[in-house]
């Protein structure tokens, strides 16, 4: 019976959306398209998609639990009552991206907004996702919102809000949030102004070039390099069709990086990703076309940033090849780095800090202890390290700040945002490999040197794709059992401990991760990912070389994915 009205439910709001959703005629043609399809149908409408601290993301489309105007304009007049709620004047900025209809949403958002009555500065043209964050605190804003799917596939899209300190929302704003567009009709509760008639009476305001240079000049301010070494190394950049050209060359060139080459072929924007259909540079395949340019004209080292220009991946030349490194190995060199060339122009402060994630490399703190620096341990998403920023700034104690990252190839180095930011970390990237360069060396050589004094670390992420209304439940079974029977021996190894950030005591907020701790210092962190349909299992373990460290990571990958598909079944 239970199921039958929820199918019934499902029909009926289908109908609904088929009279109501008439203002985009891309959705008309899907339902149309959809009629008597019943499991497209329930797809579209078994729940409302998501909305937590990362926002909204999903697949472009109709429906409640798809991305389209009508889900951005109840997430926004949702947020316009929670802003009116707390802020007696709020105002908000706004950023979009390259991604299909990210115009038209951010347009959409900027329109509820202004209708609302609240300010909006918006970037006219594609921005970063951090000079948004940049934005919210420089214009003094009550919040802010981005329009992007980060580094997802072409058929998504997704919305970032953003606090009045630069960061992504809290557990607790989202939840508010929540409830309020929980009380919102997406076709007959939400305020809207035509987006031209918004900047015509001045609700909409644009963000001008003097905004831009300011983030730039911002960004610049986080150089460490040494005017004694040699700037001209030659750099393949790719922004993978997305924001990054708007930015990441320019303050490269700003700070003496002349010598970059830019694929031809991924340098304009475009949301269809055509040579990258997996805008991530977490993976080689993201880097296929800069690294094949590289080869072309001589490069020596390789930059990608996602469509978002939040996160930045990298390959640098060894011989005749190209050699990725890692998010984690990226965050080691950068925090030693950033370590070394503080104290070299003292500017080290006491007690410094560096923050990161708990699915991050440890091997982070062997670095800090060696330069007598405390490391906060955060939950997985980088609003949690800029608050930690914020927390050092209320106490007057920001100088402490020295850098934040994530095994997901976001770094930061600035206080003035409060987000990873691609283009701060390309700069960093660029004057560290000039540094190693200089010495004769690479940089997998200062890798080397780090594993020498902390001891050899291998980290791998295995990410298990769960689609669709069956697979959300079969992930929530996976989590439950995971915790109903907990595993006490994983590939040979024994479970010494099991946190579950679901209980108290932690010290962190509550989240749906657990946590188990092997013989050895083995780690393997289990978690539902918040932006996509996957599960997610980060493993990491220490040998006193590499070969001994991967072969532990490789008994336990076959163990894992041995048990996603035992208990795929679980309820």
């Amino acid at each position: 019976m239970k199921e039958r009205l929820k199918r019934m439910n499902e029909k009926e709001n289908y109908q609904r959306w088929l009279r109501c959703a008439v203002s985009d005629e891309d959705l008309q043609q899907e339902l149309r398209e959809i009629a008597g399809k019943d499991e497209e149908i329930e797809d579209r409408f078994y729940r409302e998609l998501a909305f937590g601290t990362g926002g909204l993301r999903g697949v472009i489309g109709a429906g409640t639990n798809r991305m389209n105007v009508y889900v951005v304009g109840k997430a926004t007049q949702g947020y316009c009552q929670y802003l009116k709620n707390h802020f007696e004047k709020p105002a908000v900025a706004v950023a979009y991206d390259s991604r299909i209809k990210s115009d038209l949403f951010a347009r959409t958002a900027a329109g509820v907004f202004a209708a609302n009555g609240i300010p909006v500065y918006m970037y006219p043209k594609l921005m970063p996702t951090p000079s948004l964050s940049f934005a919210v605190r420089h214009f003094g804003c009550s919040g802010g919102i981005v329009v992007t799917a980060s580094h997802n596939p072409s058929k998504y899209n997704g919305y970032k809000v953003y606090g009045p300190d630069g960061c992504q929302i809290t557990t607790q704003a989202a939840s508010d949030i929540l409830a309020c567009i929980g009380t919102v009709d997406p076709f007959d509760g939400v305020a809207n102004m035509p987006f031209e008639e918004a900047v015509a009476k001045g609700i909409v305001t644009y963000i001008g070039d003097d905004t831009v240079k300011t983030y730039l000049d911002t960004v610049s301010k986080e150089s460490l390099l040494p005017d004694s070494v040699p700037k001209d190394i030659a750099i393949a950049y790719t922004p993978l069709n997305g924001t990054g050209i708007s930015c990441v060359p320019q303050c490269l060139t700003q700070n003496g990086f002349t010598n970059i080459s830019i694929p031809k072929e991924q340098g304009s924007p475009d949301g269809r990703f055509p040579t990258c259909p997996f805008p991530n540079p977490e993976i080689r395949e993201a880097l296929a076309v800069a690294i094949r340019h590289a080869g072309e004209v001589g490069a020596e080292l390789v930059l990608a940033t996602d469509p978002d220009c939040d996160r930045v991946g990298a390959a640098v030349k060894v011989n005749d090849e190209y050699v990725l490194i890692s998010g984690n190995q990226m965050g080691v060199l950068l925090l030693d780095f950033v370590c070394r060339m503080r104290l070299e122009k003292g500017s080290m402060p006491q007690h410094p800090v560096a923050v990161k994630t708990i699915v991050t490399t440890k091997m982070a703190e062997k670095v800090a202890a060696h330069y007598g620096m405390e490391i906060v341990n955060v939950l997985t998403g980088f609003k949690f390290i800029g608050e930690q920023i914020g927390l050092l700034e209320k106490r007057g104690e920001a100088d402490r700040y020295i850098f934040g990252f994530e095994e997901s190839y976001g770094y930061l180095s600035s206080t003035a945002v409060r987000d990873k930011d691609g283009v701060n970390a390309s700069l960093l990237i660029c004057e560290m490999f000039a540094w190693y360069k200089a010495q004769g060396k690479t940089l997998l050589d200062g890798l080397q040197m780090l594993y020498d004094t902390c001891g050899c670390y291998t980290e791998k992420l295995l990410s298990f794709a769960f689609e669709g209304s069956a697979g959300f439940h079969q992930m929530q079974g996976l989590m439950a059992s995971l915790r109903r029977c907990p595993i006490e021996a994983a590939a040979g190894m024994a479970v010494e401990t099991m946190t579950d950030y679901l209980s108290e005591g932690t010290g962190l907020p509550k989240s749906d991760v657990v946590q188990l701790h092997l013989t050895g210092g083995t780690v393997a962190t289990v978690r539902p990912s918040g932006t996509e349909p996957k599960l997610k299992i980060y493993l990491s373990a220490c040998g006193t070389d590499c070969t001994e460290s991967a072969a532990v990571v490789e008994k336990l990958e076959k163990y894992f994915t041995d048990w996603i598909h035992d208990n795929k079944n679980c309820t």
